[in-house]
């Protein structure tokens, strides 16, 4: 691909370019792969505050001094945490690059930490925790990853826990820098109206503080049966996710599961849209969700509904699920998902911010940049056979429901968030 770049400096540190010529524009990810999934009970949700702290001020710069050089330009920086990884991201004019850089170095190197600034951060978190608390369609997510991988980091909230986030002292941040943020784990991505050999030189003149080596940490994940969960809570609709993990980002199989979930519940033509909504008109929001890391996903069924309508919805699930297993999708629907998919990834590749955003993804993921039309390519190989076997194994392990009508035991869990315990044996 001549239009991208990788170089990766004796450090470690790696930077990764992609030159767009007909934008005005540039976006520049400085990103970290350290996340929530690297943390202990202890210190659950250090990543997400760190990305917080990082915008509070330096040694020459305040807060407010940060966002006025960048914002005076007419642009803006912003950051996000995953379980996976940290990036903190400027947008801007190709004029004003270096000294976006400039502003994103001095953030991730000089940072103080001031002791008032953690203590005052640590409530505007708390009240970010609260607002994921008062919105059930947010929740439920965490919840049900909490219960799918119970016992291991990954199945920690981002955000942490309250008593973290009231504990954390200037130590623990800087401590938790030393040991996980390291040149190696340093990534600068940038795409637009952009000159590499520039990026480099810019990493090379501000990127100057000496990182020690990376504690070369191993993500392992040790599974566990999960069981149906129950979540009480004071709201005026059911919440229902129906789930289980699945191949992640490191496996090819990904990319059929990726087309089942669009043929299940992707879009107002998918099978649990048209059935539970528009045929039976008992849930205004159902839709399935793949949510993937490096070697596992969750996959699954999200609605809400009114308390009356759960267990009619839960039925019309399973039966499209046994629908699936025994018989192959038609080549139509078949399709119609593979174009809807390659449709929507081709169309969020637009904007300079989400090209940015996948090259580093896949540099993280596989280490190299894959062109999108090799992805397309095999989006569109899957075939009906992928799909049956893929249902049979992902929902076959036994039937859903007995000739009683009864929910059975099978290696989908359940989590559902209302007032009252809707864990009912009947379907």
């Amino acid at each position: 691909m001549k239009n991208i770049n990788v170089t990766q400096l004796p450090n470690g540190m790696r930077i990764v370019s992609e030159k767009i010529t007909h934008v005005k524009s540039f976006s520049l990810g400085f990103w970290f792969n350290v996340g929530s999934r690297d943390e202990t009970e202890k210190n659950s949700g250090i990543s997400h505050f760190l990305e917080h702290m990082f915008f509070k001020g330096t040694k020459k710069r305040s807060a407010k001094r940060i966002s006025e050089e960048i914002e005076s330009l007419g642009g803006y920086l912003n950051a996000f945490t995953s379980k996976e990884h940290t990036c903190f991201y400027g947008r801007g004019l190709n004029a004003h690059i270096e000294k976006t850089f400039e502003v994103l170095s001095d953030m991730v190197q000089n940072s103080v930490f001031n002791p008032r600034e953690i203590e005052k951060e640590s409530k505007v978190v708390i009240d970010e925790l609260y607002d994921i608390e008062d919105s059930p369609d947010e929740l439920i997510f965490d919840k049900f990853e909490s219960n799918t991988f119970a016992g291991n980091p990954i199945g920690m909230p981002i955000i942490g826990t309250e008593k973290n986030l009231r504990a954390f002292k200037q130590k623990d941040l800087l401590k938790y820098i030393e040991e996980n943020y390291t040149l190696d784990r340093f990534m600068i991505v940038a795409s637009g109206n952009v000159d590499h050999n520039e990026i480099v030189k810019y990493a090379k003149k501000y990127i100057t503080r000496d990182y020690r080596p990376s504690n070369d940490k191993i993500r392992t994940i040790s599974m566990q049966p999960s069981k149906d969960l129950f979540v009480e809570k004071e709201t005026q609709q059911v919440h229902y996710i129906l789930g289980k993990p699945t191949y992640g980002y490191k496996d090819l199989r990904r990319i059929s599961v990726a087309v089942l979930s669009h043929i299940l519940g992707e879009g107002s033509s998918s099978r649990l849209f048209q059935k539970v909504r528009e045929e039976n008109g008992i849930a205004y929001q159902i839709n399935t969700f793949l949510n993937s890391f490096f070697d596992i996903s969750t996959f699954g069924v999200y609605l809400s509904t009114n308390e009356k309508s759960v267990s009619k919805a839960q039925k019309l699930i399973f039966e499209e699920l046994e629908k699936i297993k025994q018989k192959k999708v038609n080549a139509a629907e078949l399709d119609r998902a593979k174009e809807y998919l390659v449709g929507n990834m081709l169309m969020s590749l637009e904007g300079t911010t989400n090209r940015m955003i996948r090259m580093a993804h896949q540099m993280i993921y596989f280490g190299k940049i894959i062109p999108v039309e090799e992805t397309v390519k095999k989006i569109y190989k899957v075939t009906k056979e992928d799909i049956r076997d893929l249902s049979n194994e992902l929902f076959g392990d036994s039937s859903l429901t007995n000739k009683f009508g009864e929910f059975e035991s099978c290696s989908l869990t359940r989590v559902i968030l209302s007032p009252k315990n809707l864990l009912l044996r009947k379907a």
